[in-house]
């Protein structure tokens, strides 16, 4: 069996897609990472970068054998930081949606009191799709998140909500994924979720829709320290956080200088920026990448397409 910790980059864009010639090299489509953790899938957020990951998941479910009845089941665990329209607008162009036998869970941090289920319901389905939510055939698990849950996935297992305080970490083995939650406050207007994945001895941890405060944020530090990969938000430059015509100081987003302290102070073996500002060409973001990348040192930019074995 495979027991590798992969992640592919399939979105790295902030606020709105840009499919436009000039925003190739580095990527066009919204919020998407998928992590493929010993054959178990799980994706971060569903932005416009999940439908080519759906399009390649029902193409080996087809292929994998010409007797539909004995084709391979299509799973997926989808956590959603929270539900800004850059990170779920994809989610109603996944196409394992609606492939009858896919089981599907959705989990994610959501607005006010409602459930996760009616929102997407509101904003992505019965109201501005051809299809309702209760229309899709797949097997369609959607629940509620917050930083008091632990996801849990034993070898062999589904994926199960767990309280924090339930949660006993000798239950579990390498082999088991466990995920954990730090919700940051600094997201207009309901926060959002930072994700810790640990699996095989190594600690992933997705950090998008985040802005650091005067001195760093000290309870994501504390939540990220040692890990092995820190995908940080970096939208902005200074300059543009800054600007005297359209400052963007508590829009909830990070500068490169803040993910980096973020990196260093969590001791963060390696950190990927992500979440690029859509006005930021390949143009400005090599510019920016000559600036702040040092591979040698662990600091890179993520970019659509690239793969990570960890």
């Amino acid at each position: 069996m495979d027991n590798k910790f992969k992640i592919k980059f399939r979105g790295v864009r902030g606020s709105y897609p840009t499919p436009k010639a000039n925003f190739l090299k580095f990527g066009g489509n919204t919020s998407c990472v998928e992590v493929n953790l010993g054959g178990n899938l799980v994706v971060l957020d569903a932005g416009t970068g999940i439908v080519d990951l759906g399009n390649e998941l029902v193409r080996e479910h087809i292929l994998s054998s010409p007797n539909p009845p004995e084709r391979k089941t299509i799973e997926a665990t989808i956590l959603l930081s929270h539900v800004h329209q850059d990170h779920i607008q994809g989610l109603q162009f996944f196409k394992p949606v609606f492939i009858r036998g896919s089981k599907i869970n959705v989990f994610g941090l959501n607005i006010s009191n409602e459930d996760l289920k009616d929102t997407l319901q509101d904003v992505l389905f019965d109201r501005v799709f051809p299809l309702g939510i209760d229309d899709v055939k797949c097997t369609f698990n959607i629940e509620n998140l917050n930083d008091s849950k632990v996801v849990v996935i034993k070898q062999g297992d589904k994926a199960r909500i767990l309280d924090a305080v339930d949660f006993v970490p000798g239950d579990y083995t390498s082999g088991d994924v466990v995920i954990t939650f730090h919700k940051t406050q600094a997201h207009p207007k309901n926060g959002c979720l930072c994700i810790k994945i640990s699996y095989n001895n190594k600690v992933l941890v997705y950090a998008t829709d985040k802005e650091s405060y005067v001195g760093s944020d000290k309870r994501f530090i504390e939540f990220a320290h040692g890990c092995d990969i820190l995908i940080h938000d970096a939208q902005y430059t200074h300059q543009d956080y800054v600007s005297p015509v359209a400052p963007k100081q508590g829009y909830g987003h990070s500068t490169y200088q803040m993910a980096l302290e973020s990196a260093k102070l969590a001791k963060a073996k390696r950190v990927l920026f992500f979440h690029y500002d859509p006005n930021y060409d390949d143009r400005t973001l090599e510019m920016l990448e000559k600036e702040f990348s040092n591979p040698a040192d662990g600091i890179d930019f993520a970019k659509e397409g690239m793969e990570i074995i960890l």
